[in-house]
């Protein structure tokens, strides 16, 4: 028996999802970095601040370090006062960036060995640095190691989509989406993205329901 591909599966187990599917097309989910470090520092830098501004801090980041992404002992030794002045960082990111550093330094965090975990274990591990939770931890699951199998839950976008999807008179609760995207496994990362992208199409999708 020829094996399903991902849209075929996801449409299969799911009816609304794959009108999404068919709406949008074949899914393009592309890494943003194939640096874990680099894409864990941009992460922070664009905590609780605008696309725009999150662009400017972290350019200035990378031409003070010569338009590369520095070691982590390199930023270990850049004095607070410059990340701060310099660069725009507030005192709680570089708290953050640094704790990521250290952790990287001392070997307390290596992305050779992170990278062979199963997802939730990896979870587990980033959510210890310093400015990392577990939303953080599952976009770069997803647009950094290219895990498949990635369903974030508490994710505003996905919690519109799925309310809009499933004609809910609420924002579902984790729970709800949780058990939901059971059938999706092991394809969840992959309807997360259709669920993003029908943000945008929502309304031309309504009369196709």
């Amino acid at each position: 028996m020829e094996k399903l591909s991902p849209l075929q599966y996801l449409s299969q187990k799911d009816c609304k999802l794959s009108i999404i599917i068919k709406s949008i097309g074949e899914y393009a989910i592309k890494k943003t970095h194939n640096n874990p470090f680099e894409s864990l520092i941009q992460s922070i830098i664009s905590q609780q601040i605008s696309g725009k501004a999150a662009n400017a801090i972290f350019n200035r980041f990378k031409v003070y370090y010569n338009n590369t992404i520095p070691s982590p002992q390199q930023i270990i030794s850049t004095p607070n006062e410059t990340f701060r002045t310099q660069i725009g960082l507030s005192l709680q990111k570089i708290t953050y960036i640094k704790d990521l550093s250290e952790r990287i330094y001392d070997n307390r965090l290596n992305f050779v060995l992170l990278s062979e975990l199963p997802d939730e274990n990896i979870i587990d591990e980033l959510v210890k640095v310093k400015g990392i939770g577990r939303w953080t931890a599952e976009m770069f699951l997803i647009f950094c190691l290219g895990r498949q199998d990635v369903m974030p839950v508490k994710d505003l976008g996905i919690r519109k989509a799925m309310k809009k999807l499933y004609d809910l008179p609420q924002l579902p609760p984790p729970a709800y989406i949780l058990d939901k995207s059971s059938p999706w496994r092991p394809y969840r990362s992959i309807a997360s993205w259709y669920l993003w992208k029908s943000l945008a199409n929502f309304d031309n999708l309504a009369t196709k329901k």
